[in-house]
């Protein structure tokens, strides 16, 4: 996927680099090509002024009060993020089991079996013709949507926007993919021609946002392009960073941001040792190229600093990246594919046991839904779970085809 270029030249950019859908190789060796492309593309950019005045952060969001000490509460989005999130730990980079074919199967599903039982779940089941769950969960998008609607965001510090736009945009897609749901595969959805990344869900004290909004012109350039900012970015998907039992917090984002990298650097989904001369990356990482003007380098520097075990190594040794891991299978507790290989889906009374009610002790000024109460939405939600629970256990069991690499 291509970063955020200008539409006129987006044919010249994909001519220029070299343009695939997935899996761009990225040489650590310059060449006079690449030079030449890069100081053709850097002119184009350059050319856009139009474009770019137009993706400048709008003024509502562009100061903030670094001796602020209000806060924003996210108490029904704990609660609902602690009902219905499945924390799977770290990876262990382990390859999955195959899984024996059970008689009186009716469908196949594929799934990646290095990457399978990675990342967090969330029980988008319990959503399901659940008309009360998702009003519930509209709310609290809602809610944090509408949270500085009378103070604004110029009242908070940098670190407390940066934890709000974190939570709205997660909460945000949320909302979005119990919409689709069970729709198994989220790569059209995310980055098809109507991209849900690209739609104006949102407005936030008068203007109208994308996901792509917060993400490429608010989050980038009032955070000056740290690369860290993305491992916030839920997107329902295997393929990208966890999505957290909690909401993200101004005194705590960065170490929360910091856990998230680690968690997904170390994990098969975000770095894998092709060979001795090539060092294979998740194409979230391609799809986040903005985060690395020199993409290699930058890069490479960023895996560094958290990366750990043989694959340290393997990077440092490396002359090229390929951005070829791909996940896209939506990070469901297993609805879409009954039986899944590994440890993860092997236990699914205790996947569906991880709803548990949750304390809240937070104040300050209330991104809270006004329309439900925490311990209604965990009560709703737990109810849900045991049902769901009942009914699938009593369902057919699907038949998964592995594979074994990362595409």
């Amino acid at each position: 996927m291509q970063p955020n270029v200008p539409g006129r030249h987006l044919s010249m950019y994909k001519a220029l680099r070299g343009h695939a859908s997935e899996g761009r190789r990225y040489s650590m060796k310059t060449n006079l090509f690449g030079t030449a492309a890069a100081v053709v593309l850097g002119a184009l950019l350059l050319c856009s002024s139009g474009t770019a005045a137009a993706s400048q952060v709008p003024e509502p969001f562009q100061g903030f009060d670094e001796y602020s000490k209000y806060a924003l509460s996210y108490e029904s989005l704990n609660a609902l993020l602690d009902a219905v999130v499945l924390d799977t730990g770290r990876s262990d980079r382990k390859k999955a089991p195959r899984q024996k074919q059970k008689t009186g199967t009716r469908l196949t599903v594929k799934v990646n079996r290095w990457t399978v039982n990675e990342g967090n779940r969330f029980y988008y089941e319990a959503f399901v013709d659940n008309e009360k769950a998702q009003l519930q969960l509209d709310e609290i998008k809602k809610g944090i949507e509408n949270a500085t609607a009378q103070v604004g965001l110029k009242i908070f510090s940098r670190d407390e926007q940066l934890a709000y736009w974190l939570n709205l945009y997660n909460v945000t897609l949320l909302n979005e993919i119990v919409k689709v749901y069970p729709l198994r595969d989220l790569e059209q959805f995310l980055y098809g021609r109507d991209s849900i990344l690209d739609k104006k869900l949102l407005v936030v004290e008068g203007v109208a946002l994308s996901l792509n909004d917060i993400q490429y012109t608010i989050l980038k350039q009032n955070y000056d392009g740290n690369p860290l900012v993305i491992y916030g970015l839920y997107q329902g998907i295997i393929g990208s960073p966890n999505i957290r039992r909690t909401a993200y917090t101004g005194k705590a984002v960065y170490d929360e941001l910091t856990e998230n990298a680690v968690v997904f650097i170390n994990s098969n989904r975000g770095t894998a040792i092709k060979n001795a001369k090539k060092f294979r990356v998740s194409s979230f990482y391609e799809r986040n190229e903005a985060f690395f003007p020199n993409f290699e380098a930058d890069l490479t520097a960023h895996l560094s600093q958290y990366l750990e075990g043989e694959e340290l190594a393997a990077l440092g040794t490396a002359t090229s990246l390929d951005a070829d891991i791909s996940d896209w299978t939506i990070t469901d507790l297993g609805g879409s594919r009954r039986e899944v290989g590994g440890s993860l889906a092997s236990n699914r009374a205790a996947m569906m046991g991880a709803a548990r009610s949750a304390s809240s002790g937070n104040y300050g000024i209330s991104a809270s839904s006004a329309a439900g109460s925490s311990s209604g939405i965990n009560a709703d939600l737990a109810k849900q779970v045991q049902e769901k629970k009942e009914d699938e256990e009593s369902d057919e069991a699907e038949t998964e085809t592995e594979t074994d690499d990362g595409s």
